[in-house]
């Protein structure tokens, strides 16, 4: 039963961790900083609202409230950066930061439990931030991957066009190099 609630748990954070990193490219791509302080201010008031909430609990209740409402401020905070400045590290970054906010939460909700059950709630949150993390690394390395092998071809196809254009003469060849340069970036 232990290992399909860590599945459960880890299949949840995979599928946060990614729909974190898919979001980056649907509001990243205007780069917009008026948008990111927007978001960061509505976060920050969304935060002192959901605090004054947890004013009005007791003991473990109001420790758990506040990690939730420090958790979705870091989540909006963190996505918010990672949207403005769309890069591979900035989603990683923001993956990483919300899965330390998830494991905060779950450790506060392991407080309640007691003995091994108290242990392996504590084991199964480390687990799933553990997952979110090495996930969130392997998409970024994939990415700068991908990123790298796309400008080696580039090179490699503006060396070829640029060659041709070599057995070429005068306005032509210089024809042929601005629309090699212009093509490929160059």
């Amino acid at each position: 039963m232990r290992s399909i609630k860590l599945s459960s748990l880890c299949q949840a954070v995979a599928l946060c961790s990614g729909a974190l990193l898919m979001s980056g490219a649907a509001l990243a791509a205007n780069g917009d900083k008026a948008a990111y302080e927007q978001t960061k201010a509505s976060a920050k008031s969304t935060y002192e609202a959901d605090r004054k909430h947890c004013d009005a609990l007791a003991k473990n209740a109001k420790d758990i409230c506040v990690a939730e409402a420090k958790a979705k401020r870091t989540k909006a905070d963190v996505q918010a950066e990672a949207d403005w400045k769309n890069t591979p590290k900035a989603r990683e970054n923001a993956v990483h930061e919300s899965a330390e906010a998830d494991y905060d939460v779950a450790k506060q909700k392991c407080q309640d439990k007691a003995g091994n059950d108290k242990d392996v709630c504590m084991k199964e949150a480390k687990a799933a931030e553990t997952h979110a993390k090495a996930d969130a690394k392997a998409m970024r390395k994939s990415s700068d991957a991908k990123m790298e092998a796309r400008d080696d071809k580039r090179d490699a196809d503006y060396k070829v066009a640029a060659e041709k254009c070599d057995a070429m003469a005068g306005e032509a060849k210089n024809s042929c190099m601005v629309q090699a340069k212009a093509h490929y970036g160059k």
